[in-house]
């Protein structure tokens, strides 16, 4: 055998010996076990040498991705074997998840690549090397026969790794006093041996990446998979097709038939440079099978796919499986077009929901015009939930949908989702993934963002392989559009190829977060609209809200320790000294409620509501109502001060809604569904996806400075609750809810009159991205001149390294990684960081930042690197520093209470430098670092501590005053101009002037004046017209928009095409081109001579001159009726 070499008398090599003999055994039998066996092998000799090479630095993570890039043992390998372990240790993790997925070709080529390392390591460390090569011919012939226990022990390689930890530490002991020796051996042994491992090609390189992609999608070479299919009938020089060709891949459905060509490139060139070849090769086959199957373009790094008669090139996340591709040939005239079937009026649209019908028409007219994604911007409460349920039985029942993927952002919202699916759909397969992983299967799966980015690596098929492949979904539902689409989760529409429909009530427009941008529509333009104030004032399907603004001095100016009396400053003083503290000169408002706590302001936040709220039972109890507090401990205050109030209440009749309470979701069912609780108290769980019609008050006592949030929040009172009996203290009782009050005690609506386009704010950065990216940023500049000193250079190589170990740490299997394989590989080579350009900055924060993991547990110490690290750059960058040194100064003020600690005892002449100004004052970027690595240990000691502690005072703080009424226009204003002129052709297309255009009707000079006067006055102004549509005719833009009616179309050629003389060609010809003018509404007479009407005669060639008058004069007519008055 190849491997006996390693099985030495003085037990040498024994630690991976075996492991590396084993593999070779089992590759008769079973390939896939062998791959799982070389990457064992390959784990326990690269721990060998680490452990016998002190010239080799243990990486930032063990496991072997990162022993494998460790730029001091990538430097150590011979440059042609290192490059050979990545493909052990990429195949090794696909044979983990199946056996089924590994070629006999694959184990041949990772035995070799394992030899050719075991091979340099007894060439390097070997006493008494001999020059070997591997020879497939000693491997055994037999292979050793497997139990199913067999096969699961070699698969929990890791827990095999974990036994022989004690036997690397063992070695590691014994080798202690040699490994110095033999390290300096290894120079003598590399000058006096030769070593000559077999090299790979850039081709089979290549091949590698694309052949185990195919694997993990369930693919095998030579059986659903052919290689270098010969194909006949191509291009030759000489202008004939008789020449043949020969494709990279030929995937095949289980009948055998061709279902994709899949065309590989270098990894250096665009998978598009292969386009046209594959074109030519899928003709090839349509002339041998009837059928152009679609085609895939991959270099390893990237992957296209085309279907030249379905839709444009779009890039995908993966190659597609035998199922997904045979779906996509399935479709091919099975589809119909959605907008020619009727939705079912009894999950959407029924009664006087009309605009729900119109939101699925757009959305069907919108993916018939080949678009891939839709927003619909629909107020809370309006259906968004029914609209997408109809939309799926419209798109299930036209063909075009089989899968779909309804996404929600929090547990409640996927679990209520299904719940109305069961209603809507109930003959529909449906599975809440986070829940029930067992009906995975399911028709229609429900998720949150977590779970479905975890069930893409874990989740597998009966056969084993990966469940939810790229096209495995067809449609994807985006409940609440306008959170978690972003950063991290994005990866998930990057991955799946699906058509993507977002459902939001406020979609977000910010530079970073703008729901428009993801979905590819304009602007303020979403694929359908329907406005609060439409579905309020207009069609009464909402409820409006009435706004009560109430004040406090202590809500609104907070507490100034010289305004009060001296009774009540003894009575502050008092409730401050019970906690310890002193009282300050100033509580702020905004410290107000949130660690000072006054009783009688809660109190009449209380009284208020249960005095004026809206009442049900005939004014005998509150109805239901929802108080947003400001944090936890203001929340489970507010419910205490009830109590107190009112003691002959049922204790349920008020709850908390806390995230950290158990079981928390089971007040929201219980509030939905139950008399009690009457009153919850929340802290952003009930901000959104609550749906209680009953809800008649919302009590606002939180600041809310986020437009989007605020307007989420109101949504949770807008829905309709006929038969509801309320007593509303201002207008009486009523049979049905007409309204719900808001009672806002901190001035929100103010805030957004005052503020009507207030910026969302940036999206939020992770810890380990922050650091990540400040970390690159300052290598970055040290790059220059005034940076060039050894230490500054040391320091340099010192975060590069930091950096680089965390890439190298990147999990391959993972596929969010895969999706940026190029960026990952990039600088995965320490070389990437020798010079950062822009560019690789730029790659460095995204998306390398957002991928890296920063195992650090202390998160304390990684807050203050970041603070220092932002405190380095603004002073390299002669930047405002005073935001970052105060707060350096106030926390290590902080150490000086805590001295008696030891660690920060060991530091305090540091400390008191630094808060006294010495250290600071002219400080230079490695006297900061100095201070980083000095302090950054210690922060747990005074963060997470005492700290400040509640305070609960007893101060009157009486109503000040009651502004009813009170309103604040923070819808989004989607009276985008082109969106007003196309909603009113359709609102009014049957006044005259837009029957005319529609009919060729002639029209006089005074309709044309009407028309002018629409879009230059009632829609807009002139300036607003000529930006949206420059200078097109007003009648030809109504013809474009609302198109001209066919029966009209072929009057006008009716005279021409009444001509015997005619051949069916023509005949063919003048239907197209009434085809065109109907859906464009005219048409240009040198169209005629353009694609597609030069096929497959030219209209000079089919037509004689007078034909072509004649022909042209119609066309010219149509158009004359739409742009001129009629004499």
């Amino acid at each position: 055998m190849n491997f006996d070499f390693l099985k030495r008398q003085d037990g040498y090599y024994d630690l991976f010996a075996d492991a590396c003999i084993e593999a070779e055994r089992v590759f008769a039998m079973a390939p896939a076990m062998c791959a799982v066996g070389c990457r064992k092998a390959l784990e326990l000799a690269v721990k060998w040498v680490y452990a016998v090479d002190t010239t080799i630095h243990m990486p930032y993570r063990d496991n072997l991705s990162s022993l494998l890039h460790e730029q001091s043992f990538a430097a150590c390998v011979d440059g042609r074997v290192w490059k050979k372990l990545l493909g052990i240790n990429k195949l090794g993790n696909l044979s983990v998840h199946t056996d089924k997925a590994v070629t006999r070709d694959d184990a041949i080529i990772v035995l070799r690549d394992l030899f050719d390392f075991v091979d340099w390591i007894d060439y390097c460390y070997g006493p008494d090397y001999t020059p070997r090569s591997f020879d497939e011919k000693k491997i055994p012939k037999k292979g050793v026969q497997f139990t199913s226990r067999d096969i699961a022990l070699i698969k929990s390689r890791e827990s095999l790794l974990a036994q022989r930890e004690e036997e690397i530490k063992r070695l590691e002991a014994k080798l202690s006093e040699m490994s110095t020796l033999i390290s300096e051996k290894k120079e003598e042994n590399k000058e006096s041996r030769d070593f000559n491992p077999e090299e790979i090609s850039e081709y089979e390189t290549r091949k590698r990446y694309i052949d185990w992609d195919l694997a993990l999608s369930g693919w095998t070479l030579d059986q659903n998979v052919l290689a270098e299919r010969e194909v006949s009938g191509m291009p030759t020089n000489d202008g004939r097709n008789t020449g043949k060709g020969f494709i990279d891949y030929l995937l095949l459905g289980k009948d055998g038939r061709p279902l994709a060509i899949l065309e590989a490139k270098k990894t250096a060139l665009s998978p598009q440079k292969g386009l046209q070849q594959a074109r030519l090769y899928a003709q090839c086959l349509e002339m041998e099978y009837g059928y152009k199957p679609p085609i895939i373009l991959s270099n390893g790094f990237e992957t296209f796919f085309v279907d030249d008669d379905a839709a444009p090139i779009r890039q995908v996340g993966g190659i597609f499986s035998q199922d997904d591709l045979q779906k996509i040939i399935n479709r091919r005239g099975n589809v119909q077009k959605p907008s020619a079937l009727t939705v079912d009026e009894s999950i959407a649209g029924g009664g006087s929901r009309y605009y729900q019908v119109e939101a699925i028409e757009r959305v069907c007219a919108n993916i018939e015009a080949g678009h891939r994604k839709s927003l619909l911007v629909m107020a809370t409460g309006t259906g968004k939930t029914r609209v997408s349920a109809a939309l799926v039985d419209v798109l299930m029942r036209s063909g075009y949908v089989k899968n779909v993927l309804f996404l929600a952002d929090r547990v409640a919202l996927v679990r209520q989702a299904k719940s109305g699916y069961q209603n809507y759909l109930p003959n529909a397969s449906l599975c809440n993934l986070v829940t029930n992983k067992d009906d995975r299967n399911a028709r229609v799966v429900f998720s949150t963002y977590p779970t479905i980015l975890n069930a893409i690596d874990s989740e597998r098929n009966e056969d084993g392989f990966r469940l939810f492949t790229p096209a495995h979904f067809d449609l994807i539902i985006v409940d609440e559009a306008h959170r978690s689409i972003f950063k991290k989760y994005r990866a998930i529409f990057d991955y799946f190829d699906s058509l993507v429909v977002g459902l939001t009530a406020t979609p977000a427009d910010e530079v970073d977060r703008n729901t428009y941008d993801f979905f590819e529509v304009e602007r303020g333009v979403p694929t359908y609209v329907y406005e609060y104030k439409t579905a309020t004032e207009v069609d009464h399907v909402l409820v409006p809200y009435f706004g009560i603004e109430t004040h406090t001095d202590f809500i609104d100016e907070g507490i100034t320790y010289d305004d009060l009396s001296q009774e009540e400053q003894e009575s502050l003083e008092e409730d401050f000294e019970d906690t310890g503290q002193e009282v300050p000169d100033k509580i702020s408002s905004n410290e107000i409620n949130s660690w000072v706590f006054n009783e009688k302001t809660v109190d009449n936040v209380l009284e208020t509501l249960m005095e004026k709220g809206i009442k049900v039972d005939g004014g005998q109890t509150l109805g239901k109502t929802v108080i947003f507090a400001q944090n936890q401990k203001h929340a489970r205050f507010i419910v205490e001060r009830f109590g107190k109030l009112y003691p002959n209440l049922p204790g349920d009749y008020i709850k908390t809604v806390l995230h950290s309470d158990d079981y928390a979701h089971t007040v929201i069912d219980d509030f939905e569904l139950k008399d009690m609780p009457v009153i919850t108290v929340s802290v952003d769980m009930m901000d959104t996806g609550v749906d209680v019609p009953e809800i008649v008050n919302l009590v606002f006592f939180k600041k809310v400075r986020s437009k989007i949030k605020f307007w989420q929040m109101i949504g949770r009172g807008t829905r309709l609750c006929k038969g509801l009996e309320v007593l509303d203290p201002l207008s009486g009782p009523s049979e049905d809810k007409a309204r719900f009050y808001i009672f806002d005690w901190c001035r929100n609506f103010e805030f957004f009159r005052e503020n009507p386009e207030i910026a969302e704010g940036k999206m939020a950065v992770s810890l380990s991205e922050r650091i990540f990216q400040r970390q690159a940023e300052l290598a970055m500049m040290f790059q220059r001149s005034e940076f060039s000193s050894e230490e500054y250079q040391a320091w340099r190589s010192e975060l590069v390294h930091t950096m680089h170990s965390q890439v190298i740490a990147l999990n391959d299997e993972l596929f969010t990684i895969r999706q940026h394989r190029r960026e990952v590989e990039k600088y995965r080579r320490i070389e990437s960081y020798t010079l950062i350009s822009s560019t690789d900055f730029a790659e460095l924060k995204a998306p390398i930042s957002m991928l890296v993991v920063n195992e650090e547990s202390d998160i304390d110490a990684l807050r203050f690197d970041s603070l220092m690290y932002g405190y380095m750059i603004a002073l390299c960058e002669a930047q405002k520093v005073d935001p970052f040194k105060n707060k350096v100064v106030f926390m290590v003020a902080k150490l000086q209470e805590v001295a008696n600690v030891p660690q920060v005892k060991a530091q305090l002449s540091l400390i008191n430098s630094i808060v006294d100004g010495s250290v600071l004052a002219d400080a230079s970027p490695l006297t900061l670092e100095q201070i980083r690595k000095s302090l950054r240990g210690l922060i747990q000691f005074i963060v997470g501590g005492p700290g400040r502690r509640t305070v609960i005072t007893h101060l009157d703080d009486p109503v000040t005053s009651i502004t009813y009424g009170v309103e604040a226009d923070i819808g989004e204003d989607y009276a985008d101009y082109k969106f007003k002129v196309e909603r009113y052709l359709k609102d009014y297309a049957d006044t005259l002037v837009i029957h005319k255009l529609r009919n060729n009707e002639p029209m006089t000079a005074y309709e044309f004046e009407q028309l002018e006067s629409l879009f230059t006055h009632e829609l807009g102004n002139a300036a607003d017209y000529a930006k949206a549509y420059g200078d097109t005719p007003f009648g030809l833009l109504v013809r474009k928009l609302v198109h001209l009616d066919r029966e009209a179309a072929m009057n006008c050629f009716s005279e021409f095409m009444s001509d015997q003389s005619l051949t069916e060609q023509q005949i063919s010809f003048v239907k197209r081109v009434v085809n065109y003018i109907v859906d464009n509404g005219y048409m240009e007479p040198q169209a005629l001579t353009q694609p597609p009407f030069d096929r497959p005669q030219s209209f000079v060639r089919m037509f004689n001159t007078q034909q072509q008058m004649n022909l042209v004069a119609v066309i010219n007519n149509i158009k004359r009726n739409a742009t001129q008055p009629a004499a």
